[in-house]
C-alpha cells in the first residue's frame, strides 16, 4: 500500500521533532533496523546523530522544504549549533555554526529505509572553512 502524502508529511515532522529533542535512541519508530543496508543499519545511523550533538549539544534542525513523491522525501534543512566538543578530529571552537543540508529519504512499511544526506561533511566544512555569513538566507 502506498503511503499517503499527508501521512508522510506528518511522519517526517514527528521524526524531525524527535531529532531536535535529541531522542535518537527512540528513532527505531521511524527508521528501519537495516536502513541503508545491513552494513550500516540503525545503530550507525543513530551514532552519526549522537556524534553531532556530542560536539554541538544545542544542535537544532529547521525544516525549510519537504517534498513528497510516492515513497520518497526530499528535505531541505538548516542547522545551528555551538561547537563545544570534539567533532571529526576538530577541537571545540566555541563557534556557533549554521549549515544547510539536503537529505533524500526512501520509506517503506512506515519507516525510513534509505537515507542520503551530507550532515557530517557539511558541519565539518563549516568548521574548517567557516563559510557562515551573518544574515545569509537559506
Amino acid at each position: 500500500m502506498r503511503p499517503e502524502r499527508e501521512d508522510l508529511l506528518t511522519f517526517y515532522k514527528r521524526y524531525l521533532q524527535r531529532c531536535n529533542q535529541h531522542r535518537f535512541d527512540e528513532l527505531g519508530e521511524f527508521v528501519a533496523n537495516d536502513v541503508n543496508g545491513p552494513t550500516v543499519g540503525l545503530s550507525q545511523y543513530i551514532a552519526g546523530l549522537h556524534a553531532v550533538v556530542e560536539a554541538f549539544p544545542d544542535y537544532h534542525w529547521e525544516l525549510h522544504r519537504l517534498l513528497v513523491d510516492d515513497q520518497w522525501l526530499a528535505v531541505r534543512l538548516s542547522g545551528t549549533g555551538t561547537h563545544t566538543g570534539l567533532f571529526r578530529g576538530i577541537a571545540a571552537t566555541g563557534r556557533v555554526i549554521r549549515t544547510q543540508e539536503l537529505v533524500i529519504y526512501r520509506t517503506a512499511d512506515g519507516k525510513i529505509v534509505e537515507c542520503w544526506g551530507d550532515l557530517g561533511s557539511t558541519v565539518r566544512d563549516e568548521l574548517t572553512w567557516g563559510t557562515t555569513v551573518t544574515g545569509r538566507h537559506f
